[in-house]
Protein backbone atom coordinates (compact mmCIF):
# COMPACT_ATOMS: atom_id res chain seq x y z
CA UNK A 1 0.00 0.00 0.00
CA UNK A 2 1.24 3.34 -0.76
CA UNK A 3 1.73 6.48 1.02
CA UNK A 4 -0.57 8.15 -0.30
CA UNK A 5 -3.21 5.62 -0.17
CA UNK A 6 -2.67 5.67 3.79
CA UNK A 7 -3.89 9.13 4.29
CA UNK A 8 -6.45 10.57 5.63
CA UNK A 9 -8.47 13.83 5.10
CA UNK A 10 -7.86 16.10 7.77
CA UNK A 11 -11.97 16.31 8.39
CA UNK A 12 -12.05 12.87 9.45
CA UNK A 13 -8.95 12.68 11.32
CA UNK A 14 -10.65 16.04 13.21
CA UNK A 15 -14.02 13.75 13.83
CA UNK A 16 -12.30 10.74 14.52
CA UNK A 17 -10.22 12.51 17.38
CA UNK A 18 -13.39 13.96 18.86
CA UNK A 19 -14.53 10.12 18.95
CA UNK A 20 -11.34 9.64 20.79
CA UNK A 21 -11.52 12.20 23.43
CA UNK A 22 -14.77 10.65 24.44
CA UNK A 23 -17.46 13.50 22.77
CA UNK A 24 -20.25 12.21 21.95
CA UNK A 25 -22.20 15.26 21.28
CA UNK A 26 -20.96 18.80 19.40
CA UNK A 27 -23.14 22.09 18.83
CA UNK A 28 -22.60 24.88 16.24
CA UNK A 29 -23.58 26.31 13.06
CA UNK A 30 -21.97 25.30 9.60
CA UNK A 31 -20.36 27.50 7.23
CA UNK A 32 -18.36 27.91 3.97
CA UNK A 33 -14.72 27.67 5.67
CA UNK A 34 -16.00 24.80 7.87
CA UNK A 35 -18.21 22.81 6.22
CA UNK A 36 -15.98 19.69 5.58
CA UNK A 37 -16.00 18.72 8.93
CA UNK A 38 -19.99 19.17 9.42
CA UNK A 39 -19.63 16.74 5.98
CA UNK A 40 -17.83 13.96 7.78
CA UNK A 41 -19.95 14.01 10.70
CA UNK A 42 -22.57 13.13 9.03
CA UNK A 43 -20.65 9.54 8.80
CA UNK A 44 -20.23 9.44 12.50
CA UNK A 45 -24.27 9.18 14.06
CA UNK A 46 -22.03 8.12 17.24
CA UNK A 47 -21.65 11.97 17.55
CA UNK A 48 -24.02 13.56 17.75
CA UNK A 49 -24.85 16.83 16.40
CA UNK A 50 -26.96 20.03 17.49
CA UNK A 51 -27.38 22.75 15.11
CA UNK A 52 -27.70 25.98 17.59
CA UNK A 53 -29.47 29.23 16.34
CA UNK A 54 -26.27 31.20 17.69
CA UNK A 55 -22.35 30.51 17.73
CA UNK A 56 -22.35 32.21 21.47
CA UNK A 57 -25.07 29.46 22.89
CA UNK A 58 -23.02 26.61 20.79
CA UNK A 59 -20.15 27.51 23.12
CA UNK A 60 -22.44 27.91 26.06
CA UNK A 61 -24.09 24.42 25.38
CA UNK A 62 -20.29 22.88 25.05
CA UNK A 63 -19.55 25.01 28.80
CA UNK A 64 -22.63 22.96 30.46
CA UNK A 65 -21.49 19.36 28.92
CA UNK A 66 -17.71 20.44 29.95
CA UNK A 67 -18.69 21.24 33.75
CA UNK A 68 -21.32 18.38 34.30
CA UNK A 69 -19.44 15.18 32.56
CA UNK A 70 -15.83 16.48 32.98
CA UNK A 71 -15.18 15.64 29.34
CA UNK A 72 -14.38 19.14 27.09
CA UNK A 73 -17.48 19.97 25.35
CA UNK A 74 -16.98 20.87 21.98
CA UNK A 75 -18.46 23.86 19.84
CA UNK A 76 -17.97 24.30 16.21
CA UNK A 77 -18.04 27.56 14.34
CA UNK A 78 -17.46 29.22 10.76
CA UNK A 79 -14.53 32.06 9.83
CA UNK A 80 -15.72 35.92 10.67
CA UNK A 81 -18.44 36.18 12.39
CA UNK A 82 -18.77 32.69 13.52
CA UNK A 83 -15.79 32.48 15.36
CA UNK A 84 -16.39 35.92 17.05
CA UNK A 85 -19.36 34.97 18.28
CA UNK A 86 -18.40 32.24 20.24
CA UNK A 87 -16.11 35.02 22.35
CA UNK A 88 -18.83 35.48 25.76
CA UNK A 89 -19.52 31.85 25.63
CA UNK A 90 -15.62 30.79 25.76
CA UNK A 91 -14.88 33.21 28.41
CA UNK A 92 -17.41 32.49 30.94
CA UNK A 93 -15.92 28.87 30.52
CA UNK A 94 -12.52 30.01 30.99
CA UNK A 95 -13.36 31.88 33.76
CA UNK A 96 -15.34 29.17 35.26
CA UNK A 97 -13.63 26.33 35.01
CA UNK A 98 -15.33 24.50 32.37
CA UNK A 99 -13.29 22.56 29.95
CA UNK A 100 -14.60 23.22 26.21
CA UNK A 101 -12.78 23.06 22.70
CA UNK A 102 -13.65 25.17 20.11
CA UNK A 103 -12.96 24.11 16.39
CA UNK A 104 -13.53 27.18 14.14
CA UNK A 105 -13.02 27.90 10.13
CA UNK A 106 -10.49 30.12 8.54
CA UNK A 107 -9.95 31.53 4.91
CA UNK A 108 -7.49 29.17 2.82
CA UNK A 109 -3.97 29.88 3.90
CA UNK A 110 -3.64 31.91 0.44
CA UNK A 111 -5.66 34.32 1.42
CA UNK A 112 -5.11 34.40 5.05
CA UNK A 113 -3.05 37.79 4.34
CA UNK A 114 -5.55 39.26 2.39
CA UNK A 115 -8.78 42.06 3.04
CA UNK A 116 -11.00 38.89 1.93
CA UNK A 117 -14.47 37.30 3.04
CA UNK A 118 -14.92 36.32 6.22
CA UNK A 119 -11.01 36.90 7.06
CA UNK A 120 -10.77 37.60 10.77
CA UNK A 121 -7.74 37.04 12.94
CA UNK A 122 -9.81 35.24 14.99
CA UNK A 123 -6.97 33.75 17.50
CA UNK A 124 -5.92 37.56 18.10
CA UNK A 125 -9.81 37.74 19.26
CA UNK A 126 -10.29 34.51 20.86
CA UNK A 127 -6.88 34.05 22.86
CA UNK A 128 -7.54 36.77 26.02
CA UNK A 129 -10.60 34.37 26.21
CA UNK A 130 -9.26 31.13 26.31
CA UNK A 131 -6.50 29.32 27.52
CA UNK A 132 -4.84 27.74 24.39
CA UNK A 133 -5.97 29.07 20.70
CA UNK A 134 -3.70 28.31 17.61
CA UNK A 135 -4.09 27.63 13.90
CA UNK A 136 -3.29 24.38 12.40
CA UNK A 137 -0.45 25.38 9.63
CA UNK A 138 -0.25 22.09 8.12
CA UNK A 139 -1.83 19.33 7.60
CA UNK A 140 0.42 16.99 9.56
CA UNK A 141 -0.43 19.22 12.37
CA UNK A 142 -4.08 18.39 12.87
CA UNK A 143 -4.14 15.28 14.80
CA UNK A 144 -1.59 16.70 17.30
CA UNK A 145 -3.44 20.01 17.49
CA UNK A 146 -6.37 18.90 18.61
CA UNK A 147 -5.30 16.89 20.71
CA UNK A 148 -3.02 19.31 22.61
CA UNK A 149 -6.39 21.48 22.60
CA UNK A 150 -8.03 18.43 24.47
CA UNK A 151 -4.86 18.26 27.23
CA UNK A 152 -5.09 22.02 28.34
CA UNK A 153 -8.70 22.14 28.12
CA UNK A 154 -8.37 19.71 30.82
CA UNK A 155 -5.91 20.47 32.62
CA UNK A 156 -6.69 22.30 35.74
CA UNK A 157 -7.66 24.85 35.94
CA UNK A 158 -9.42 23.93 33.24
CA UNK A 159 -11.04 26.55 30.36
CA UNK A 160 -11.30 26.67 26.73
CA UNK A 161 -9.20 25.91 23.77
CA UNK A 162 -9.58 27.00 19.87
CA UNK A 163 -8.11 25.21 17.52
CA UNK A 164 -8.54 26.97 14.09
CA UNK A 165 -8.45 25.23 10.48
CA UNK A 166 -8.13 26.82 7.33
CA UNK A 167 -10.60 25.42 4.97
CA UNK A 168 -7.86 24.06 2.84
CA UNK A 169 -6.30 22.15 5.25
CA UNK A 170 -9.85 21.09 6.21
CA UNK A 171 -9.80 19.68 3.10
CA UNK A 172 -6.70 17.66 2.64
CA UNK A 173 -4.69 15.24 3.89
CA UNK A 174 -2.44 13.80 6.48
CA UNK A 175 -0.30 10.68 7.00
CA UNK A 176 -0.75 11.04 10.97
CA UNK A 177 -3.74 9.99 12.18
CA UNK A 178 -6.12 10.50 15.26
CA UNK A 179 -4.27 9.53 18.84
CA UNK A 180 -6.25 6.67 20.85
CA UNK A 181 -8.75 7.61 23.55
CA UNK A 182 -5.78 7.20 26.33
CA UNK A 183 -3.73 9.96 25.03
CA UNK A 184 -6.30 12.69 25.43
CA UNK A 185 -7.22 12.95 29.17
CA UNK A 186 -4.81 15.48 30.99
CA UNK A 187 -2.09 13.87 33.83
CA UNK A 188 -3.50 13.68 37.05
CA UNK A 189 -1.62 15.39 40.11
CA UNK A 190 -0.52 14.11 43.03
CA UNK A 191 -0.40 14.83 46.67
CA UNK A 192 1.52 17.93 47.93
CA UNK A 193 4.90 17.45 50.21
CA UNK A 194 3.69 15.41 53.18
CA UNK A 195 5.65 17.42 55.78
CA UNK A 196 3.22 20.38 54.53
CA UNK A 197 0.01 18.20 54.86
CA UNK A 198 1.33 17.12 58.62
CA UNK A 199 1.49 20.83 59.26
CA UNK A 200 -2.09 21.72 58.07
CA UNK A 201 -3.48 18.37 59.90
CA UNK A 202 -1.77 19.69 63.16
CA UNK A 203 -3.58 23.55 62.34
CA UNK A 204 -6.78 21.75 61.94
CA UNK A 205 -6.59 19.34 65.44
CA UNK A 206 -5.68 22.88 67.41
CA UNK A 207 -8.27 25.42 65.19
CA UNK A 208 -11.15 26.41 67.90
CA UNK A 209 -13.18 27.49 64.92
CA UNK A 210 -11.92 25.44 61.49
CA UNK A 211 -14.35 26.12 58.47
CA UNK A 212 -14.24 24.50 54.99
CA UNK A 213 -14.47 26.91 52.44
CA UNK A 214 -15.76 25.05 49.38
CA UNK A 215 -15.05 26.93 45.99
CA UNK A 216 -15.88 26.34 42.00
CA UNK A 217 -13.26 23.65 41.82
CA UNK A 218 -13.98 21.91 44.60
CA UNK A 219 -17.23 20.72 42.78
CA UNK A 220 -16.40 17.47 40.82
CA UNK A 221 -17.72 14.01 42.16
CA UNK A 222 -14.43 13.03 42.88
CA UNK A 223 -13.42 15.59 44.87
CA UNK A 224 -16.95 15.76 46.45
CA UNK A 225 -17.05 12.15 47.66
CA UNK A 226 -13.45 12.86 49.63
CA UNK A 227 -14.85 16.10 51.40
CA UNK A 228 -17.63 13.98 52.07
CA UNK A 229 -15.67 11.32 54.19
CA UNK A 230 -13.34 13.94 55.21
CA UNK A 231 -17.11 15.63 56.83
CA UNK A 232 -18.29 12.10 57.77
CA UNK A 233 -15.10 11.89 59.88
CA UNK A 234 -14.87 15.41 61.76
CA UNK A 235 -17.77 17.51 61.75
CA UNK A 236 -16.61 20.64 60.55
CA UNK A 237 -18.38 23.13 59.43
CA UNK A 238 -19.10 24.51 55.79
CA UNK A 239 -19.48 27.84 53.44
CA UNK A 240 -19.68 27.26 49.90
CA UNK A 241 -19.19 29.68 46.81
CA UNK A 242 -22.22 29.53 44.56
CA UNK A 243 -20.14 27.28 41.97
CA UNK A 244 -19.69 24.19 45.20
CA UNK A 245 -23.67 24.06 45.34
CA UNK A 246 -24.25 20.57 46.28
CA UNK A 247 -21.20 19.68 47.91
CA UNK A 248 -22.99 18.76 51.25
CA UNK A 249 -24.87 16.02 51.23
CA UNK A 250 -28.57 15.70 53.12
CA UNK A 251 -27.30 13.57 56.02
CA UNK A 252 -24.55 16.07 56.57
CA UNK A 253 -26.25 19.05 55.88
CA UNK A 254 -26.07 20.27 59.68
CA UNK A 255 -22.45 21.06 58.87
CA UNK A 256 -23.89 23.42 55.98
CA UNK A 257 -23.61 27.40 56.80
CA UNK A 258 -24.67 28.37 53.50
CA UNK A 259 -23.56 29.98 50.09
CA UNK A 260 -21.59 33.41 49.70
CA UNK A 261 -21.03 35.98 47.09
CA UNK A 262 -21.66 39.20 45.72
CA UNK A 263 -22.64 40.75 49.15
CA UNK A 264 -21.02 39.76 52.59
CA UNK A 265 -24.69 39.33 54.70
CA UNK A 266 -24.91 36.13 54.71
CA UNK A 267 -24.52 33.02 57.99
CA UNK A 268 -21.15 32.22 55.82
CA UNK A 269 -19.70 35.61 56.30
CA UNK A 270 -20.53 35.54 59.69
CA UNK A 271 -19.03 32.04 60.12
CA UNK A 272 -16.06 32.71 58.03
CA UNK A 273 -15.42 36.18 60.15
CA UNK A 274 -15.31 34.11 63.57
CA UNK A 275 -13.21 31.31 62.41
CA UNK A 276 -9.45 30.79 63.50
CA UNK A 277 -8.63 28.60 60.47
CA UNK A 278 -10.06 28.22 57.08
CA UNK A 279 -9.57 25.55 54.28
CA UNK A 280 -10.45 26.97 51.48
CA UNK A 281 -10.78 24.60 48.62
CA UNK A 282 -10.80 24.50 44.90
CA UNK A 283 -11.37 28.62 46.09
CA UNK A 284 -11.30 31.44 42.59
CA UNK A 285 -11.82 34.42 43.44
CA UNK A 286 -13.56 35.57 40.63
CA UNK A 287 -16.48 34.15 42.66
CA UNK A 288 -16.14 36.01 45.69
CA UNK A 289 -13.12 38.70 46.40
CA UNK A 290 -11.07 38.33 49.43
CA UNK A 291 -11.51 41.67 50.18
CA UNK A 292 -15.00 41.38 50.69
CA UNK A 293 -15.30 37.76 52.70
CA UNK A 294 -11.30 38.97 54.55
CA UNK A 295 -11.62 42.93 54.62
CA UNK A 296 -9.40 43.24 57.17
CA UNK A 297 -7.20 40.90 55.51
CA UNK A 298 -6.06 39.07 59.12
CA UNK A 299 -8.09 35.66 58.78
CA UNK A 300 -6.11 32.55 58.70
CA UNK A 301 -6.15 30.41 55.51
CA UNK A 302 -5.08 27.44 54.50
CA UNK A 303 -5.13 27.39 50.31
CA UNK A 304 -5.56 23.91 48.68
CA UNK A 305 -5.79 23.58 44.91
CA UNK A 306 -4.36 22.51 41.96
CA UNK A 307 -2.73 25.95 41.57
CA UNK A 308 -0.87 28.56 43.41
CA UNK A 309 -3.18 31.31 44.87
CA UNK A 310 -2.96 35.21 44.06
CA UNK A 311 -1.32 36.28 46.63
CA UNK A 312 -2.12 39.23 47.93
CA UNK A 313 -3.19 41.97 50.84
CA UNK A 314 -6.75 40.20 51.56
CA UNK A 315 -5.73 36.46 50.90
CA UNK A 316 -1.91 35.29 51.60
CA UNK A 317 -2.51 31.06 53.61
CA UNK A 318 -0.40 30.10 55.83
CA UNK A 319 -0.12 27.01 53.94
CA UNK A 320 -0.54 25.84 50.18
CA UNK A 321 -1.56 22.33 49.68
CA UNK A 322 -0.90 22.07 46.07
CA UNK A 323 -1.86 19.30 43.71
CA UNK A 324 -4.63 16.82 43.86
CA UNK A 325 -7.50 17.78 45.62
CA UNK A 326 -8.89 14.50 46.43
CA UNK A 327 -5.42 13.11 47.20
CA UNK A 328 -4.57 16.01 50.08
CA UNK A 329 -8.04 15.53 51.05
CA UNK A 330 -8.00 11.80 51.72
CA UNK A 331 -4.41 12.25 53.29
CA UNK A 332 -5.84 15.18 56.15
CA UNK A 333 -8.59 12.78 57.13
CA UNK A 334 -6.63 9.71 57.31
CA UNK A 335 -3.50 11.96 59.75
CA UNK A 336 -5.92 14.29 61.23
CA UNK A 337 -6.74 12.64 64.97
CA UNK A 338 -9.64 14.76 66.04
CA UNK A 339 -11.14 18.28 65.58
CA UNK A 340 -12.90 20.81 67.99
CA UNK A 341 -16.24 20.40 68.27
CA UNK A 342 -17.24 23.87 67.55
CA UNK A 343 -20.60 22.28 65.80
CA UNK A 344 -22.20 22.60 69.09
CA UNK A 345 -21.00 25.76 70.40
CA UNK A 346 -23.63 28.22 71.39
CA UNK A 347 -22.13 30.58 68.69
CA UNK A 348 -22.71 27.87 65.90
CA UNK A 349 -26.34 26.68 67.46
CA UNK A 350 -27.21 29.84 67.16
CA UNK A 351 -25.95 30.92 63.54
CA UNK A 352 -28.07 27.54 62.65
CA UNK A 353 -31.04 29.07 63.50
CA UNK A 354 -30.40 31.96 61.85
CA UNK A 355 -29.39 30.34 58.64
CA UNK A 356 -33.03 28.15 58.58
CA UNK A 357 -35.45 31.34 60.12
CA UNK A 358 -35.96 32.22 56.15
CA UNK A 359 -38.32 29.14 55.96
CA UNK A 360 -41.02 30.74 58.40
CA UNK A 361 -41.39 33.73 56.91
CA UNK A 362 -44.86 35.17 55.80
CA UNK A 363 -44.06 35.09 52.36
CA UNK A 364 -44.00 31.32 52.18
CA UNK A 365 -47.24 31.07 52.12
CA UNK A 366 -48.65 33.44 50.08
CA UNK A 367 -51.69 33.47 48.73
CA UNK A 368 -52.93 36.14 46.64
CA UNK A 369 -50.49 39.00 44.81
CA UNK A 370 -47.32 38.42 42.72
CA UNK A 371 -45.30 35.95 43.76
CA UNK A 372 -42.64 36.35 46.17
CA UNK A 373 -39.35 34.77 45.38
CA UNK A 374 -39.10 32.47 48.67
CA UNK A 375 -42.65 31.30 47.59
CA UNK A 376 -41.28 30.27 44.50
CA UNK A 377 -38.11 28.52 45.77
CA UNK A 378 -39.72 26.70 48.40
CA UNK A 379 -42.49 24.92 46.08
CA UNK A 380 -40.09 24.55 43.88
CA UNK A 381 -37.67 22.81 46.42
CA UNK A 382 -40.76 20.54 47.64
CA UNK A 383 -41.54 19.39 43.70
CA UNK A 384 -38.05 18.29 42.47
CA UNK A 385 -35.96 15.59 43.50
CA UNK A 386 -32.31 15.90 44.82
CA UNK A 387 -31.96 14.24 41.77
CA UNK A 388 -32.98 16.75 39.09
CA UNK A 389 -30.73 18.94 37.53
CA UNK A 390 -31.83 22.93 38.14
CA UNK A 391 -30.15 25.69 36.26
CA UNK A 392 -30.19 29.03 37.77
CA UNK A 393 -29.64 32.46 34.86
CA UNK A 394 -27.97 35.35 36.19
CA UNK A 395 -29.71 37.79 37.58
CA UNK A 396 -31.72 38.52 40.55
CA UNK A 397 -33.04 35.17 39.85
CA UNK A 398 -29.69 33.57 40.62
CA UNK A 399 -29.29 35.28 43.85
CA UNK A 400 -32.82 34.43 45.29
CA UNK A 401 -31.74 30.67 44.28
CA UNK A 402 -28.01 30.35 45.15
CA UNK A 403 -28.91 31.48 48.45
CA UNK A 404 -31.82 29.61 49.40
CA UNK A 405 -32.77 26.61 46.46
CA UNK A 406 -30.67 23.61 48.50
CA UNK A 407 -28.58 21.09 46.39
CA UNK A 408 -27.50 17.61 47.87
CA UNK A 409 -25.39 16.19 45.05
CA UNK A 410 -22.11 18.31 42.97
CA UNK A 411 -23.39 19.83 39.57
CA UNK A 412 -27.03 19.91 40.05
CA UNK A 413 -27.85 23.68 40.65
CA UNK A 414 -25.50 25.35 38.02
CA UNK A 415 -24.94 29.23 37.74
CA UNK A 416 -22.65 31.74 36.22
CA UNK A 417 -20.59 32.99 38.87
CA UNK A 418 -17.24 33.99 37.59
CA UNK A 419 -18.74 36.38 34.40
CA UNK A 420 -22.45 36.37 35.77
CA UNK A 421 -23.49 35.86 31.85
CA UNK A 422 -26.58 36.34 31.10
CA UNK A 423 -28.40 33.79 28.93
CA UNK A 424 -26.80 30.68 30.24
CA UNK A 425 -29.81 29.27 31.77
CA UNK A 426 -31.77 27.51 28.46
CA UNK A 427 -28.94 26.53 26.80
CA UNK A 428 -26.92 25.22 29.70
CA UNK A 429 -30.71 23.13 30.03
CA UNK A 430 -30.57 22.04 26.51
CA UNK A 431 -26.78 20.54 27.57
CA UNK A 432 -28.07 18.81 30.57
CA UNK A 433 -30.72 17.14 28.97
CA UNK A 434 -28.68 15.85 26.10
CA UNK A 435 -26.01 14.16 28.37
CA UNK A 436 -28.33 12.53 30.29
CA UNK A 437 -28.30 8.56 29.62
CA UNK A 438 -30.69 8.05 27.81
CA UNK A 439 -30.72 11.74 26.67
CA UNK A 440 -33.60 13.55 27.96
CA UNK A 441 -35.20 10.62 29.81
CA UNK A 442 -35.32 13.08 33.01
CA UNK A 443 -37.05 16.47 33.64
CA UNK A 444 -34.50 19.55 33.77
CA UNK A 445 -35.24 22.88 35.27
CA UNK A 446 -34.21 26.02 34.56
CA UNK A 447 -35.17 29.81 35.62
CA UNK A 448 -33.94 33.11 34.11
CA UNK A 449 -35.14 36.84 34.52
CA UNK A 450 -36.93 38.32 31.44
CA UNK A 451 -33.90 40.28 30.57
CA UNK A 452 -32.03 36.81 30.56
CA UNK A 453 -34.02 34.64 28.84
CA UNK A 454 -34.50 36.66 25.63
CA UNK A 455 -30.38 36.73 25.39
CA UNK A 456 -30.55 32.79 24.16
CA UNK A 457 -35.17 32.38 23.97
CA UNK A 458 -33.78 31.12 20.33
CA UNK A 459 -32.44 28.27 21.28
CA UNK A 460 -36.06 26.91 22.32
CA UNK A 461 -36.76 26.18 18.68
CA UNK A 462 -33.45 23.49 19.44
CA UNK A 463 -34.75 22.37 22.57
CA UNK A 464 -38.19 21.06 21.53
CA UNK A 465 -36.14 20.19 17.75
CA UNK A 466 -33.68 17.79 19.76
CA UNK A 467 -36.70 15.95 22.15
CA UNK A 468 -35.31 17.86 25.48
CA UNK A 469 -37.71 17.28 28.91
CA UNK A 470 -37.13 21.05 30.13
CA UNK A 471 -39.08 23.25 32.25
CA UNK A 472 -38.23 26.70 31.55
CA UNK A 473 -39.34 29.32 34.17
CA UNK A 474 -39.26 33.02 33.83
CA UNK A 475 -39.28 35.34 36.80
CA UNK A 476 -40.84 38.37 34.71
CA UNK A 477 -41.04 41.55 36.33
CA UNK A 478 -39.94 43.61 32.99
CA UNK A 479 -36.93 44.86 33.94
CA UNK A 480 -33.22 44.23 34.39
CA UNK A 481 -33.83 43.85 37.80
CA UNK A 482 -30.30 43.16 39.24
CA UNK A 483 -29.18 46.18 37.39
CA UNK A 484 -32.24 47.98 38.71
CA UNK A 485 -32.04 47.60 42.12
CA UNK A 486 -28.47 48.52 42.57
CA UNK A 487 -29.08 51.70 40.86
CA UNK A 488 -31.72 52.63 42.78
CA UNK A 489 -29.08 51.95 45.68
CA UNK A 490 -26.43 54.08 44.54
CA UNK A 491 -28.39 57.14 43.03
CA UNK A 492 -31.98 56.54 44.37
CA UNK A 493 -33.26 56.37 40.57
CA UNK A 494 -32.46 53.37 37.81
CA UNK A 495 -31.59 54.70 34.30
CA UNK A 496 -32.17 51.68 30.74
CA UNK A 497 -33.32 48.76 32.58
CA UNK A 498 -37.03 48.57 31.75
CA UNK A 499 -38.47 46.16 29.16
CA UNK A 500 -41.73 44.08 29.00
CA UNK A 501 -43.44 43.91 25.31
CA UNK A 502 -43.68 39.73 25.00
CA UNK A 503 -46.34 37.14 25.71
CA UNK A 504 -43.99 34.30 26.67
CA UNK A 505 -46.87 31.89 26.45
CA UNK A 506 -47.65 32.45 22.60
CA UNK A 507 -43.49 32.77 22.65
CA UNK A 508 -43.41 29.00 23.54
CA UNK A 509 -46.24 27.89 22.11
CA UNK A 510 -44.57 29.47 18.46
CA UNK A 511 -42.09 27.11 18.89
CA UNK A 512 -43.61 23.94 19.42
CA UNK A 513 -43.18 24.03 23.24
CA UNK A 514 -45.93 24.20 26.21
CA UNK A 515 -46.78 27.96 27.15
CA UNK A 516 -47.92 28.45 30.91
CA UNK A 517 -48.58 32.07 32.96
CA UNK A 518 -48.74 32.56 36.90
CA UNK A 519 -50.31 36.34 37.37
CA UNK A 520 -50.88 35.62 40.79
CA UNK A 521 -49.58 33.62 43.88
CA UNK A 522 -52.74 31.32 44.12
CA UNK A 523 -52.00 30.21 40.76
CA UNK A 524 -48.24 29.06 41.58
CA UNK A 525 -48.39 25.42 42.72
CA UNK A 526 -50.92 24.27 40.53
CA UNK A 527 -49.08 25.53 37.40
CA UNK A 528 -45.61 24.46 38.55
CA UNK A 529 -46.92 20.79 38.71
CA UNK A 530 -48.48 20.71 35.59
CA UNK A 531 -45.44 22.45 33.96
CA UNK A 532 -43.16 19.93 35.67
CA UNK A 533 -45.20 16.92 34.70
CA UNK A 534 -45.05 17.98 30.92
CA UNK A 535 -43.14 15.29 28.32
CA UNK A 536 -41.22 17.92 26.56
CA UNK A 537 -40.70 21.89 26.89
CA UNK A 538 -42.47 24.41 28.43
CA UNK A 539 -42.08 27.45 29.51
CA UNK A 540 -43.61 29.20 32.49
CA UNK A 541 -44.23 32.75 33.02
CA UNK A 542 -44.45 33.85 36.34
CA UNK A 543 -44.89 37.35 37.55
CA UNK A 544 -42.60 38.11 40.25
CA UNK A 545 -42.58 40.34 43.20
CA UNK A 546 -39.20 42.09 43.68
CA UNK A 547 -40.59 44.62 46.03
CA UNK A 548 -38.29 43.49 48.92
CA UNK A 549 -35.36 42.96 46.59
CA UNK A 550 -33.09 45.78 48.55
CA UNK A 551 -32.81 43.05 51.27
CA UNK A 552 -30.04 41.05 49.35
CA UNK A 553 -27.77 43.32 48.95
CA UNK A 554 -27.98 45.07 53.03
CA UNK A 555 -24.94 45.47 54.52
CA UNK A 556 -24.22 43.76 58.24
CA UNK A 557 -22.99 45.81 61.02
CA UNK A 558 -19.90 45.07 62.47
CA UNK A 559 -21.54 43.63 65.42
CA UNK A 560 -23.36 40.91 63.84
CA UNK A 561 -20.14 39.38 63.06
CA UNK A 562 -19.27 38.92 66.49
Amino acid sequence: MSQKEEEIQVAQIIVSSLYNAGVRVVFGIPGAKIDAVFNTLIDHPEIKLVVCRHEQNAAMMAAAVGRITSIPGVCIATSGPGAGNLTTGLLTATTEGDPVVAIVGSVPRLLSTKHTHQSMKSMEVLSPVSKFATNIDVEDQAAETILAGFRKASTSPKGASVVSIPMDIAAGKSIITAFPAEAFPAPQLGPSDEALLQKVARMIENAKMPVLFLGMRASSERVVNEVHKLLAKFPIPVVETFQAAGAVPKELKHLFFGRVGLFRNQTGDRLLAKSDLILTVGYDPTEYNANQWNPSGDLNIVHMDFTACDYEKYYHPSAELLGSIVENTAYLTKEIKQVNDCINTEFCQKLTQVFASWQSRKELRRESGLVHPLHFISLLQEKVSQDTTVISDVGTVYIWMMRFFFAYQPRRLLCSNGQQTLGVGLPWAIASSLVQDPPCSQKVVSLSGDGGFMFSSMEMSTAVQQGCNITHFIWNDEAYNMVEFQEVQKYGRSSGVKLGGVDFVKFAESFGARGFRVGDSSELEGVMREALAYEGVSLVDVRIDYSGVSELARELIPEEFV
